[in-house]
């Protein structure tokens, strides 16, 4: 299973998901901290389902994405085969 790793754009500190809220089916709010004390920045984001990659196997007529571009599931595939099993969101460059 991979994990999400997060990391503060102030400090470049680790930042852990205190909590999130369901909103939609495709949508949660999360509740973000950073866990370097003397910094302590905290966000509120959004995890959101944006597009079909492949189609569901069992689909639920009720919950429709758009299928993603074919320019978009190239790029999403090239990803899978580069990435660890960490993926990181805010990584600082």
């Amino acid at each position: 299973m991979s994990t999400y790793k997060l990391q503060c754009p102030h400090c470049h500190s680790a930042v852990r998901i205190r909590t999130s809220v369901g909103q939609h089916a495709y949508l949660r709010a999360t509740y973000m901290q950073c866990i370097n004390i003397a910094c302590s920045a905290s966000w509120v984001g959004r995890f959101e389902f944006t597009h079909e990659l492949s189609p569901p196997g069992q689909p639920n007529p009720q919950m429709r994405l758009p299928e993603a571009p074919s320019a978009m599931r190239r790029s999403a595939k090239v990803h899978e085969q580069n990435t660890e099993e960490t993926l990181d969101l805010f990584a600082h460059e």
